[in-house]
């Protein structure tokens, strides 16, 4: 393996509150050698990181890379390919597949196609409830001996009390986080897009922020009862982040997570039935893009994660009400998050990057989210300041389900390295 100079880049890591102008020397697959002027070894790749930033590897904890099943919409290679382009040196895979990742074998088949891709490192998240029917529990030890990170039945709420109580607190056996779509079905059945007054005027049924809330403080009044870690994905609504921060003020084991789309735009992008700004939970108000954000700031939201959801091009073109819900995001999340939030000064680069990397590799325990010597090299290195506009038919995902198309967005990702090998290089494959 071929030793890596990264040279004269601004070297960022929160973790060991790193923020110098440096070397970082990869050999072996592990950071060698991290700050000041380091001499090249011998035949050594040398690449110039003057102007960029090298961090360490994004970590994306919720994503949905479609295989099996929907082969036709993303594979595991496809996704760890825009993973990588994305500067995402890891993924945890949703296990709302066809079938669904309920088992060791199919545990063990998502692990075996990420090793292939040679790539973004992909980890699997097993189901909650078996076939995700919300009925009977999934046997995690099984699935966690077979590597899966977390256990989700993500796309669907665990409806019942009782199964998530059972959920969090088999979880706690095995030091797993339960990461739970917040929606109550009933308040939300038929919703389209965010309830106000923009729905009103489109005649599209909307979903309350309250749908997202209740299920949110049940969540972790049950991490509270059972001491589990429970994990809220996409959060998005004012009312949410502050049960969240009740619950984190009073002790309790709850983590949560924001999306790029969350933090930047509103239900106004759903102005002209764009099906590409249908997601669920939908696009809230600018009140709440403005209290997500903050709480992405202190800290009450733990993570940033992309919640990528790949649809073909056919199932987009509908009317809005019919048409799926989920956006692509691993190519857009860095120039995003950059664009809406470091740029105004809500966050700082070290904040985002804490949130991207450091932040969800302690969470799901994941190898990463550090430059520290001796540990393996999974780094991204960036030009925070690159000006650039969203082309999805460059993207290395299948999906071109973006809200984003032709906007230009500031940031961009130069270089993945995952284990010491560069798995993208922009302009390269």
């Amino acid at each position: 393996m071929t030793d890596i100079l990264l040279k004269g880049g601004r070297l960022l890591d929160p973790s060991s509150n790193l923020d110098a102008v440096g070397d970082l020397l990869v050999r072996d697959g592990k950071i060698e050698s991290v700050g000041g002027n380091i001499a090249g070894p011998d035949g050594a790749t040398v690449i110039d990181c003057t102007g960029q930033v090298v961090s360490p590897g994004f970590i994306d904890v919720h994503c949905h890379l479609r295989e099996p099943g929907r082969e036709d919409v993303e594979t595991i290679a496809t996704g760890a390919r825009a993973a990588a382009a994305g500067g995402f040196t890891a993924v945890c895979a949703m296990p709302n597949t066809d079938p669904v990742t309920d088992n060791q074998a199919a545990v063990g088949f998502v692990l075996k196609q990420g090793r292939a891709a040679g790539a973004a490192r992909v980890y699997p998240i097993g189901a909650i409830s078996i076939g995700q029917r919300g009925e009977r529990l999934a046997e995690f030890g099984e699935m966690v001996g077979a590597g899966a990170v977390a256990v989700s039945d993500d796309g669907k709420p665990v409806v019942s009390s009782q199964l998530m109580r059972t959920a969090l607190e088999y979880a706690r056996t095995f030091g797993i986080p339960v990461a739970d779509h917040c929606e109550d079905p009933t308040l939300a059945l038929g919703g389209a897009m965010n309830e106000g007054i923009v729905s009103a005027r489109l005649g599209l049924k909307g979903i309350p922020a309250e749908a997202e809330e209740i299920m949110a403080i049940r969540d972790i009044l049950l991490a509270r009862l059972t001491g589990g870690h429970v994990h809220l994905c996409h959060m998005s609504t004012r009312g949410s982040v502050d049960l969240i921060r009740w619950g984190k003020d009073r002790g309790i084991r709850v983590t949560a997570e924001a999306c790029p789309h969350h933090l930047s735009l509103t239900e106004d992008a759903v102005e002209g039935y764009d099906t590409n700004a249908k997601m669920n939970p939908p696009l809230r108000t600018a009140d709440d893009v403005r209290a997500v954000q903050e709480a992405v700031k202190d800290g009450t939201i733990d993570v940033i994660a992309t919640d990528h959801a790949p649809h073909h091009y056919d199932e987009k073109e509908r009317e809005f009400s019919d048409a799926p819900n989920g956006i692509i995001g691993l190519e857009t999340a860095l120039p995003v998050n950059v664009t809406w939030l470091v740029k105004p000064g809500i966050i700082s680069l070290a904040t985002l990057i804490d949130r991207m990397s450091c932040a969800p590799a302690k969470l799901f325990h994941l190898p990463g989210g550090a430059l520290r010597r001796g540990i393996a090299a999974d780094v991204t290195v960036f030009d925070p300041a690159a000006e650039w506009t969203v082309d999805p038919k460059g993207f290395r995902t299948k999906g071109r389900n973006t809200p984003y198309a032709g906007m230009t967005l500031m940031g961009r990702v130069l270089c993945t390295l995952v284990e010491g090998s560069v798995v993208y290089h922009q302009g390269v494959g």
